[in-house]
């Protein structure tokens, strides 16, 4: 028998009793305490919801389009299963403050620098999560994170077309209270096409997924990136990056791992003894970004192509300025201006499968010969510099700092 779980974006959320033991897991659980948008509640009061409900939202809309497919006689039972355990799972491999703590761990060497979907395809081997799934959890965390084997299934958790993506918009759009979040999620769904080796969509549906570009990309100007939040989240990975040999980032068990979440690394965090300079940083900065004591933003500009060194930028400008290098955090951060496939391969074009004179046909369509979507690519990348303290001397050397970059010099 299926529970139904309520859920502000989809109604009611139905999962059945093996999807059920995979929510009860502890480390499904601990989903729960980890924000899906870290930081950003410093700006959008809302925006407290966690990788949990995300992950049912996914396995939801997964479940839709498992629907539209298998009533086209394009997808199994056995196959929608596990299409649904893998949307539910996608993100299991997260960390406390999801994709910031990823790149202190990569940093570091955490885990021998594993991404979070290397990371939840060890979880699915490795731990009681992966018994709870039982035989299928090879076939879960090849849909989940891209497998050997060429498919066309896990586009449909991850890509242009992605579930993920489906969710996460609608979803971050409800709780930030941003107006650009729109997704015609079931018309996008029930257009899936299966096709040899590949994902298409029925060429009356892209018009949607126009939208859903547009969207996301608006998404990341006014909430990912937004400055104020940015601010926040280079606080937290500073105090992070500063205080990780104490913290053993680069020696934790994947056991560890799964243990960790939002709350108990900042307690871990807040009880390091402060024997050391790196430390006291760390837990001011900390100290810093749960009063909402954010640094300005001295220096905002645009990315195209290579991105400066943040470590050297924030040494230069420090030195330049006569500050103290803790009191300057630079921030490169960028996105793909289209979602990336499972594995983190970059799509460039989109099957658009039509039916001319009754006859189905599909078509590789590169994004660049589509207008709407064509006029969304190139980089979202930003840089940014924040300071403390004397914030006029530091703008200064960061802007004289970005010329030398930008004229290849730096």
């Amino acid at each position: 028998m299926a529970t139904e779980i309520i859920d502000p974006i989809h109604g009611f959320i139905a999962a059945d009793e093996d999807e059920m033991r995979v929510i009860d897991d502890p480390a499904f659980q601990r989903l729960r305490r980890i924000n899906q948008l870290a930081g950003a509640h410093m700006v959008y009061p809302g925006a407290r919801h966690a990788r949990f409900e995300h992950s049912l939202g996914t396995m939801h809309i997964s479940g839709m389009a498992a629907a539209a497919l298998m009533s086209r006689g394009r997808l199994t039972e056995s196959q929608s299963r596990a299409l649904r355990l893998a949307g539910l799972v996608h993100d299991i491999g997260h960390g406390p403050f999801s994709h910031l703590f990823e790149s202190v761990m990569r940093a570091h060497r955490g885990l021998g620098g594993a991404s979070h979907e290397e990371i939840g395809r060890r979880i699915l081997a490795e731990t009681s999560l992966g018994d709870a799934l039982g035989r299928p959890r090879r076939r879960v965390a090849d849909l989940a994170f891209g497998g050997p084997a060429p498919s066309a299934l896990p586009e449909i958790i991850s890509g242009v077309m992605g579930t993920d993506t489906m969710d996460y918009l609608l979803r971050d759009g409800h709780f930030t209270g941003s107006e650009h979040a729109r997704v015609d999620h079931r018309r996008l769904v029930s257009s899936l096409v299966r096709l040899k080796g590949r994902m298409g969509l029925a060429r009356s549906a892209l018009h949607s997924l126009e939208s859903m570009m547009h969207s996301r990309r608006q998404m990341f100007r006014t909430v990912y990136f937004h400055r104020a939040v940015r601010a926040a989240q280079s606080t937290i990975l500073r105090a992070f990056d500063l205080a990780a040999g104490e913290l053993g980032l680069g020696s934790l068990t994947l056991e560890d791992y799964v243990g960790l979440t939002d709350d108990s690394a900042m307690a871990a965090l807040r009880s390091l003894r402060p024997a050391t300079r790196a430390v006291r940083d760390a837990q001011r900065l900390a100290r810093e970004y749960e009063a909402r004591v954010l640094p300005r933003c001295v220096l905002d500009e645009a990315l195209e192509g290579r991105a400066p060194d943040a470590a050297a930028m924030r040494a230069e400008v420090a030195s330049a300025a006569g500050v103290e290098e803790s009191l300057v955090i630079v921030d490169v951060t960028g996105a793909s201006s289209v979602p990336l496939a499972a594995g983190g391969r970059e799509m460039r074009h989109v099957t658009l499968v039509g039916e001319p004179r009754g006859e189905a046909t599909a078509e590789d369509v590169p994004f660049s010969s589509l207008p709407l979507l064509a006029a969304l690519l190139g980089s979202m990348g930003t840089l940014r510099v924040y300071a403390r303290g004397n914030t006029k001397k530091v703008a200064s050397a960061a802007s004289a700092a970005h010329r030398r970059w930008h004229a290849g010099g730096a």
